[in-house]
Parts: structure tokens; C-alpha cells; sequence
């Protein structure tokens, strides 16, 4: 029994009543609740992951757990151990330890955890997907009113007071102009209704008006209200004037035209998930960032088209014109987002092998002076073609490090005055006698460093007499 191995997991935080994980020996995985017990065995379990979310600055810590992942397919997320912090030694070592027994009573070959994090083939994209149509069934509905706002937008226009040949029947299409006095006013916060009464509650006890009509009034001002289809549209006194708000056919194409737009978006980054489906699950999707930038061009020139053409749009020679020019812009932006996320063949659009793809590396680390204005850069390029800084994992608008001008002088701790994490190693470096310097976690800054230097040698080969 001197070969027998356990690992016990307990909770960091005492103060919450946290479930206790216990592992031990060849009989498997045991969890251990206040209210139940459960143990799945190591022959069930085909693999460990480790999720981590997103965090909303790039140094800023993301939380970590694990899950196990079964051989029918379930996944079941642990409640132990996790950790709090993207840098967690403690975390690291209870995670080894459990792979390490899966890996000696399963007699797995993995040699190391996936990392499944949100933007990981397999996470998100169902949402997404769903969140699509209903964002369509929007944006339809907003278009097929249209039609009746512009009529009733018309309607409104051409409306004429109503006089003393007009039939009862039509007095609703015309203007009628009643006399009140306001017994009170109640002006609330910008996002509530302020509300205008009427003395003796004649003709009505009150209507809903904007917070500055609302403060422009005072008890007992004598003014007139304007009747049209049973609502009132205008409140007028000597010192101002209240308008009800008409919806425009301009206005309402619009916000159909944003609806359909928005649905593009998630509708991208699922088909991005769908087609990078073929990939590991620790592999992260690029960034459905191009598609976004495609559509936020889109919508400069399609949402005035549809404020000033609401109705005309596939009828004016101006409006199939702007229309079809659009479209072209559109179809180009497009095609150019595609190919750069490399959608069409994840790990071969851009000419690479899948062995050089699978080779290309991506380490957290952050320059801390010009090269990185405003914390562009969060990630080191690796490996898989030139060292680059990206604002992500991929190489989506990721700019060149100029290694050949780069020397290495120190590397040191982090410093209070250090914009990143204390726990990580800050390089000094002289890129062309500017000081620069290089931040990431001491591992990752170590690889980073030998990177870069097998780069500047490699250049300073291929280029003797620069």
C-alpha cells in the first residue's frame, strides 16, 4: 500500500461552505457535498479541462476550475479546486496532481490540460445562434410596419382642424382644439413619465408629456389641447408648447435595419465556432472582430439610406443606386474579414501547413511604452512566422516586433510603478537606444526572450550587412 496515491481539495475561502473534492487511489474521483456523495471512476473520465473567463482588461486575473470531461460526451465542472487568479501556484499544483493520477489509473497519453476558455470552438456558439433569429424576428417586424407608420405619418401632415361641415363619422382624422386649465404638474426623473393634470378632470384627468413640458407649465395656466384620432397631439399655453412624439417611417426603417444588422454579428461568430469545429478543444477561434467592423461600415451607409428612402427603397433610381454601390462595399468588406479570420479553412487560409499552425504560439505579455499605445498589444506572437504583438490570441491586426533592433539589458520584478501584475518579470530592453519594456509572467517572459533572440539571429543571418 506504499504506492498508493490521493489528493485532497478543500477550499481556500473559509468564510462560504464550499464542497470538498477528494481524490484517491485507483478507485477515482469522489465529491463530497453537505447533502450528497458521488465517485466517478477513472475509466470514465477522458479527459481534464481548465476554463477560465474572460476578463474585461487585459491584466487583469481570470478565474480558473476544472471540469471532466466523459467518454459519452458529458462534461461536469468541479467545484473544487478553482482559483481566483489567472497566476495561482497552489491551483497549478492540484491541477498536475489530479492529471497525474487520471494519467497513471487511466493510462492516458495526454501530456498536458486543455485550456477550454470562451472563445474555444465549443463554447458560446449555441447561444449565439439562438440570440440570431430572434434579433431577425426584430428587425422584421420593424420592417413591416413601415408602411402603416409612413401612412400614418401622412395622415398627421395633411391633418386640417375640424369644422362645422365636417361628418361625425371623420372627426377623428381632423384637428380638435379643446380648452383646459392645469390644476398640477409632476415632473419626475428622466426615465419616468411626468404627467400634466387638468382641472375638474375636464377633458381628461391627465396625460403623459416630457419632464421639460412638464416644468415649463404652472397650476393654472389656461391652454389648448389638440385632438387627433383620440389622442392628444399638442398642448399649447402662452409661454410654451408641448408636441406628442409621431413615429417617422424614417426613423422605424432604421431601427429594422439595426436589428438585422445585429443579428449579423452573433450569426458570424457561430459560424466561426461551426467551422472551427475541427479544431482542438483548447485551440481558440480568431476573433469575430473583422465581421464587426464590416458591419459597422455597413450601417454608415445603410441606415441613412433607409431614414431618407423608408419606402422607396427598391423603387427610386437614387435609392437602387446607393443601394447597389453599398452592396458592393459591403460584399468586399466581407470577403476581407473572412479571409482574415480564415473561416473558409481553419489552419490553412493563410497558405500554412497544419504542422506550422499547430506550432504557432501565443504568450500573455505586455510592451510598456510607445510600441503599445494604449495597451494595444496583449499577446506575443510565437513561432509559425514573425514575432508580432496582438491585441489577442490570433493575428488579427497584429504588428511586427523590430527584434533586429532589440537588445536585451535586464529583467527584473515588477515594480509598484509597473502598470501590470506584481507577480510577473518586467525585460528592459533597447530598441535602438529607446528603452523599452517587456512584461509577462516569468515562465512566459523567459520563452518570449529566447523566442526573440532565435528571431534576431535567424534575421541578422538571412540580412548580414544590415
Amino acid at each position: 500500500m506504499a504506492d498508493v496515491w490521493n489528493v485532497t481539495c478543500r477550499s481556500r475561502w473559509r468564510r462560504v461552505l464550499w464542497p470538498l473534492v477528494r481524490v484517491s487511489d485507483a478507485r477515482g474521483l469522489h465529491l463530497r457535498t453537505l447533502l450528497r456523495r458521488r465517485s466517478v471512476p477513472w475509466g470514465d473520465i477522458a479527459e481534464l479541462r481548465v476554463h477560465r473567463k474572460s476578463a474585461r482588461s487585459p491584466w487583469a486575473h481570470k478565474p480558473r476550475r476544472v471540469s471532466l470531461v466523459l467518454h459519452d460526451g458529458r462534461e461536469r465542472l468541479l467545484p473544487l479546486p478553482r482559483s481566483r487568479a489567472s497566476d495561482d501556484p497552489d491551483f497549478d499544483t492540484e491541477v498536475e496532481a489530479l492529471r497525474a493520477l487520471h494519467r497513471r489509473y487511466e493510462a492516458t497519453e495526454s501530456s498536458k490540460v486543455p485550456a477550454v476558455s470562451y472563445r474555444t470552438p465549443r463554447r458560446g456558439w449555441v447561444g449565439l445562434l439562438v440570440l440570431c433569429p430572434v434579433l431577425l424576428a426584430c428587425a422584421a417586424m420593424a420592417a413591416g410596419s413601415v408602411s402603416e407608420t409612413a401612412s400614418d405619418e401622412q395622415a398627421w401632415k395633411s391633418a386640417t382642424a375640424c369644422t362645422a361641415e365636417t361628418p361625425a363619422t371623420e372627426h377623428d382624422e381632423c384637428l380638435t382644439a379643446v380648452p383646459a386649465v392645469i390644476s398640477r404638474t409632476e415632473d419626475k426623473l428622466p426615465k419616468r413619465p411626468s404627467w400634466l393634470y387638468f382641472t375638474d378632470g375636464r377633458p381628461l384627468e391627465r396625460i403623459d408629456v416630457s419632464r421639460d413640458a412638464a416644468m415649463e407649465f404652472r397650476a393654472g395656466d389656461h391652454v389648448e389641447l389638440t385632438f387627433w384620432r383620440g389622442r392628444v397631439m399638442k398642448v399649447a399655453g402662452k409661454r410654451y408648447e408641448w408636441h406628442a412624439n409621431v413615429p417617422t417611417a424614417g426613423g422605424t426603417a432604421v431601427f429594422a435595419a439595426v436589428f438585422a444588422l445585429a443579428a449579423c454579428y452573433p450569426a458570424a461568430h457561430s459560424l466561426l465556432s461551426l467551422l472551427g469545429r475541427r479544431l482542438r478543444d483548447d485551440r481558440e477561434l480568431p476573433p469575430a472582430l473583422p465581421f464587426g467592423g464590416a458591419l459597422v461600415a455597413t450601417a454608415l451607409w445603410l441606415l441613412p439610406l433607409c431614414y431618407l428612402h423608408p419606402t422607396t427603397l427598391f423603387s427610386s433610381p437614387v435609392a437602387i443606386t446607393w443601394l447597389a454601390v453599398g452592396s458592393l462595399v459591403t460584399l468586399g468588406l466581407f470577403a476581407g474579414a473572412w479571409h482574415t479570420t480564415s473561416a473558409s479553412a481553419p489552419g490553412a487560409a493563410t497558405g500554412k501547413s497544419a504542422a506550422q499552425e499547430n506550432e504557432e504560439e501565443f504568450l500573455t505579455a505586455r510592451f510598456l511604452e510607445d510600441t503599445n499605445p494604449r495597451g494595444f498589444g496583449t499577446h506575443i506572437v510565437l513561432d509559425g512566422g514573425p514575432s508580432a504583438v496582438a491585441p489577442g490570441p490570433g493575428r488579427f491586426a497584429a504588428k511586427p516586433i523590430p527584434v533586429e533592433r532589440l537588445t536585451l539589458k535586464n529583467v527584473r520584478r515588477a515594480r509598484s510603478s509597473d502598470p501590470v501584475d506584481r507577480r510577473w518579470h518586467v525585460a528592459e530592453l533597447d530598441d535602438a537606444g529607446t528603452p523599452v519594456r517587456l512584461a509577462a509572467e516569468p515562465a512566459d517572459l523567459a520563452r518570449i526572450l529566447r523566442g526573440l533572440a532565435l528571431t534576431k539571429t535567424s534575421v541578422n543571418t538571412a540580412n548580414p550587412g544590415q
